[in-house]
């Protein structure tokens, strides 16, 4: 309720939307021609009239909003009484093909070039496709690491690059760091310890038909960063507890990411644009007006992992605008649907935003120099994955592997195994932590003063017993027998078997647990 009083007194104050009647989506669809203005407004409530108000916010510096307005939001505007200024122009959504700036290679070429480092890289290199886009074009994914057909107990990360289609840098960077990768693989031990320990994705085009029209949308007109499922209105709960999502309706290239992210357990991630110097972290919304601070349970983590890239990119390090070249989302300018804030949200993947250039299409002459800035940036955040706590949890009794929710102490944030083969990655700075591990149908599982230290991940394997199967000594039934074992371990007395069923040591929970299977209770 103070929010949405905050935000009519807003939108009476900046004159916006009186004119033109009922909000819009800022993801669209918006299928005419596109004009790039910046607009000058009062303050950060200036800014988020504008959001609430459906016009697409793709940038902030100070009181100036960048905007991608139609024509009928033009006139809007005017009729508000901005003063506008001009940026550029972009064609209609699903406009004919421009030819592509020297320099920056086009949608086949790309093609051409993974099809070519997976056939020279056999042993190293997977291409697939995670479906069409809206005119046809594969959004192309490549894995990298160094057993490709085989689900290895290692993390999972991953590049996403130009949802909007005239940001143009963030997928060349992604082929140089998919070029680095593979050249350098058994000569350059750092290279090559990263590929030997993670599952390496790269999806250098999100938005091909944008990208080949020079456009920032899809070709039916949304803004993919602005339409993936915000919560609480379009999903609660995690891909874990919550509800399956029904994804009708949304954008054809966020159902092929979102349905193939669904089907991974990505640790790390990030999603490259252009349009400022940045890296930024969730949340981009959590219900606070833009200018406001919007902290996740893993506040200081984004922090960490956010300056590992920033540090070794002088440019945005020095940036004269945000401190270390990082930001909160919200903090910044508030986004709803945008793709960071779901990741984390409903996958449990910890996704950053990185702004790499203050221009939105630099000239091709610049990408050498773009690459110099973010080449240790790219890789330092990639090794980020590999901090924490690690392990595998499987069942007790059979060794299978089991999906799992993992839960730190005094953190509401849960991470989630991969069902293939049990492995959970916890990213966490270091510190001491307790650690909690459920699945349905077994007995939860703690694991006390579990020490992380700056480097590589600590390892905590976990077996959890079947609840309905609390069979101390492993007979196939649980009895007096397994209740007197309970006993004796509470008396201090020795055991041949572990009797601690929750990993909270050997208490009366654990008789109680043994009770209540031997009187099918649980």
């Amino acid at each position: 309720m103070v929010l949405a009083r905050f935000m009519t007194v807003a939108l009476a104050v900046a004159g916006v939307g009186a004119a033109w009647g009922a909000p819009l989506p800022a993801a669209g669809p918006r299928t005419g021609p596109v004009t790039i203005v910046e607009v000058t407004v009062g303050g950060r409530g200036g800014v988020d009239a504008l959001t609430e108000a459906g016009y697409d916010v793709a940038h902030v510096r100070g009181n100036v909003a960048t905007l991608y307005a139609s024509d009928a939001e033009l006139r809007a505007l005017e009729g508000d009484g901005f003063a506008l200024a001009v940026v550029g122009r972009r064609p209609a959504a699903g406009a004919a093909p421009a030819k592509v700036r020297d320099g920056y290679r086009s949608y086949d070429d790309l093609t051409a070039s993974l099809a070519a480092h997976a056939e020279d890289y056999p042993d190293l290199c997977r291409l697939a496709s995670l479906g069409p886009s809206v005119q046809g074009r594969e959004l192309w994914a490549v894995l990298i690491t160094d057993a490709p057909d085989v689900e290895e107990d290692e993390p999972e990360f991953k590049y996403l690059s130009t949802m909007h289609g005239d940001e143009p840098v963030g997928t060349e960077l992604c082929l140089y760091f998919i070029d680095r990768l593979l050249t350098d693989y058994g000569a350059d031990p750092r290279i090559t310890d990263l590929v030997d320990t993670t599952a390496i994705w790269v999806v250098p085009l999100m938005n091909p038909d944008g990208y080949q029209a020079g456009t920032r949308r899809n070709a039916s007109g949304y803004d993919l960063n602005r339409s993936f499922p915000a919560y609480p209105d379009d999903f609660e709960g995690t891909v874990f507890d919550g509800e399956a999502l029904d994804l009708t309706g949304y954008p054809r290239e966020v159902v092929h990411v979102a349905n193939w992210t669904m089907a991974h357990r990505f640790v790390l991630s990030a999603n490259l644009h252009t349009g400022a110097l940045v890296v930024n972290y969730p949340y981009d919304d959590d219900g606070l007006p833009s200018g406001y601070d919007a902290p996740t349970p893993d506040d200081l983590m984004f922090e960490d992992v956010a300056r590992r890239y920033s540090i070794h990119n002088l440019p945005m390090w020095d940036s004269g605008y945000f401190d270390d070249g990082i930001t909160n989302g919200s903090a910044w300018y508030v986004i709803d649907g945008g793709m960071q804030d779901w990741h984390y949200r409903y996958v449990s993947c910890n996704e950053v935003t990185i702004e790499l250039s203050d221009t939105k299409a630099p000239p091709p002459s610049a990408l050498s120099a773009l690459w110099a800035d973010n080449e240790a940036s790219m890789l330092a955040f990639a090794e980020a994955v590999h901090i924490g706590v690690r392990g595998l949890v499987t069942d007790a009794a059979t060794g299978e592997p089991l999906w799992a929710e993992v839960r730190v102490e005094g953190n509401d944030h849960p991470v989630f195994t991969d069902p293939d083969v049990g492995d959970y990655h916890r990213m966490l700075l270091p510190g001491t932590y307790t650690l909690r591990y459920a699945a349905p149908g077994y007995v939860p599982w703690t694991a006390a003063d579990v020490v992380v230290g700056p480097g590589a991940a600590t390892r905590v394997d976990v077996l959890l017993r079947p609840a309905d199967l609390a069979d101390v000594n492993f007979d196939g039934r649980v009895g007096a027998v397994d209740v007197q074992l309970v006993v004796n371990a509470i008396l201090g007395r020795p055991v041949p078997y572990d009797c601690d069923l929750d990993g909270g040591g050997v208490t009366s929970t654990d008789l109680q647990i043994v009770v209540n299977a031997a009187l099918g209770r649980v």
